[in-house]
Formats: structure tokens, sequence, C-alpha cells
């Protein structure tokens, strides 16, 4: 995980209880410490936060209860061609 996106992981975890309150069982996309955006899939927050932001400067989270085991965490990536 890149330092950036690691600093967006942290806040996750450091707001868990509180984001999971607002966005239980959605899957969020944090930029910048802030979350920037609720969706129902993966695949829709990578595609419409795509639109607007460049791929490896987001993080893709889905929001889950405090203690629920092991997060699953998606990371946007950049794709160089």
């Amino acid at each position: 995980m890149s330092e950036d996106l690691k600093q967006e992981y942290d806040y996750y975890l450091e707001n868990q209880e509180r984001l999971y309150a607002d966005y239980p069982g959605e899957v969020i996309v944090i930029k910048d410490r802030q979350v920037i955006g609720s969706y129902d899939s993966e695949l829709e927050a990578v595609e419409r936060s795509a639109e607007k932001h460049a791929l490896g400067t987001f993080l893709v989270q889905r929001c889950e209860p405090v203690g629920n085991g092991q997060a699953q965490t998606y990371h946007s990536r950049v794709v160089f061609r």
C-alpha cells in the first residue's frame, strides 16, 4: 500500500465506528482523509470515482462494523501503458 493510501486507510480505521453508523455495509471511497462517495459495489465505486480522480489516488473500502474480522480494502491502481 502506498504511503498516500495508508493515510486514507488509517483515516478509515480511526473513524470506523462513525463511518459504519453513516454507511453500514456500503462501499465508501476515501480521498484526502474524507469520504467522497458511497456505492453498492466495489466496481461501481472504482468506476465512478475514476471519472473525477486519478486511479491510485483514492481508497475503496467496504464499511464494516468494528471487530468484524479482516477488513477488505480495494486499492485503485495506476495503469501504465
